[in-house]
């Protein structure tokens, strides 16, 4: 999507070669000419309406798919991925990108698979991706939006808002009537290592004492969403096209997820609920019944057509710096794909204060600013002695367009930002005294009759 207008070259080509014509074959079944038709699938004409609907009534083709179907993820995803130093010398334009998934969107979504593997330092397995890789992929091809499970949720919520106030009474009764699945609660003594448990043979959801009532109800949404919203999520992940069974149960598990929250936070209710208080979490933790994760999850989603919310992106981390979720939504942010946390970013200082927000300014090399809010959350089920789990949700958006948010209020959003980086194996600022290693691939610089403010000081090469 540019300048409001579509291009997806790549998909109809797709559709195409599947099909076995040739462009003039195409176009002749489509009521186009040829010519128009090449520059349609060069990425030089945009997809009119009338061009939509035609390849839906000629090839059965969902136009949904173009969005899913974007090579290595689209043309943003692809930029992250070149932002890394490795590439600086290279200094590829936006219109080499377009150029380059016009032309050749086979290759650009092989670039991104073999990048992203050897990001993550995993082997190869199914389709060549770890399996947490492959699915969080999937999920950003949608950039973290899926229509048809947030229309199926919303229709569920207004059921059982009819059905009574109790949304965890109304999903019990749901649950019981429709499904023939009775909900149990049952002593940590009974489940000691679990939270929650189908048991097919006695027609039960056990779920733990410990879980709190935000995440008895969360479970319960999820149920329903296996079922009620079986046809949506077999459709998305037929369309995912993940060979792995591994990756494909990961996906499959995040939309039954998703369409829990959406449940729990219906679309149209929550996007007027954060517009209305300035996307203050505390207050819509407690209007909706969720917990902080699961809010800032939500708040990443918003990006329906004529109902978008602010573009967000999400983290969550341990205190080594551990990332365990990245959701980069719309916003685009670089932040999601850095190779580890900068130092300098106050993320992890949430973790010395729990349960206070913790807020920053920040700008990256590309000169790019962005603010960010974090909070520590704990897993539920830790009993007393037990280790107590603790990671920081770091939400963020880019600067200009915090201005509405309640968390930024009385903060210069113009003003002095700390200047971080994508973590020190991928970040070129020079003479940052909280460095750790040089940048892969350049020249550490030693001199014998000076010292500078660190130890690895690098040739600009």
């Amino acid at each position: 999507m540019a300048e409001g207008k579509l291009f997806a070259g790549h998909a109809v080509r797709r559709l195409r070669r599947a099909a076995g014509l040739t462009q003039a074959a195409m176009a002749a079944a489509l009521g186009i000419s040829p010519s128009y038709l090449n520059l349609v699938e060069r990425n030089q004409r945009p997809i009119s309406a009338a061009l939509l609907v035609a390849l839906a009534q000629q090839f059965d083709f969902d136009p949904r798919s173009i969005a899913a179907s974007e090579p290595g993820g689209g043309v943003e995803a692809l930029r992250r991925r070149l932002a890394d130093p490795m590439f600086a010398d290279l200094a590829i334009d936006r219109g080499e990108l377009d150029a380059w998934v016009a032309a050749a969107p086979g290759g650009a979504e092989a670039f991104a698979r073999a990048f992203d593997r050897a990001g993550s330092g995993a082997p190869a397995v199914g389709d060549g991706d770890d399996p947490q890789l492959a699915a969080r992929r999937a999920v950003e091809r949608w950039r973290n939006y899926f229509a048809d499970l947030d229309g199926a949720a919303e229709r569920l919520a207004d059921d059982l808002r009819v059905a009574g106030g109790d949304p965890y009474g109304a999903m019990a009764d749901r649950l019981r009537v429709k499904h023939q699945l009775s909900v149990r609660v049952l002593p940590v003594e009974v489940m000691p290592n679990r939270l929650r448990r189908l048991d097919l043979h006695a027609r039960q959801l056990q779920l733990s004492e410990m879980l709190d009532p935000a995440s008895r109800v969360f479970a319960l949404a999820t149920q329903l969403g296996q079922r009620e919203a079986a046809t949506e999520i077999d459709a998305l992940s037929r369309g995912a096209a993940i060979t792995d069974p591994v990756a494909e149960r990961l996906f499959r598990r995040y939309l039954a997820g998703y369409f829990a929250a959406a449940v729990m936070m219906p679309y149209a209710r929550f996007h007027r609920a954060c517009e209305a208080t300035g996307y203050d979490i505390e207050l819509l933790m407690r209007r909706f019944g969720a917990g902080f994760e699961q809010v800032a999850h939500r708040m990443t989603t918003l990006q329906r057509v004529g109902a978008r919310g602010l573009p967000f992106f999400m983290l969550r981390v341990d205190r080594a710096g551990q990332i365990s979720k990245r959701l980069a939504g719309a916003s685009g942010a670089p932040l999601v794909e850095g190779g580890g946390l900068c130092p300098l970013w106050d993320a992890l200082d949430a973790f010395a204060r729990p349960g206070d927000l913790i807020t920053q300014l920040v700008a990256l090399e590309d000169g790019s600013r962005w603010f960010t809010l974090a909070r520590t959350v704990q897993p539920q089920g830790a009993r007393v002695g037990a280790v107590r789990a603790r990671f920081a949700i770091v939400l963020g958006l880019a600067a200009g367009d915090a201005v509405t948010l309640a968390a930024a209020r009385g903060q210069d959003l113009a003003g002095r930002a700390a200047p971080t980086g994508l973590g020190c194996a991928r970040c070129l600022r020079a003479d940052c005294p909280q460095r750790s290693l040089p940048p892969p691939g350049r020249t550490l610089v030693v001199h014998d009759r000076e010292a500078g403010l660190t130890p690895f000081v690098f040739a600009d090469d």
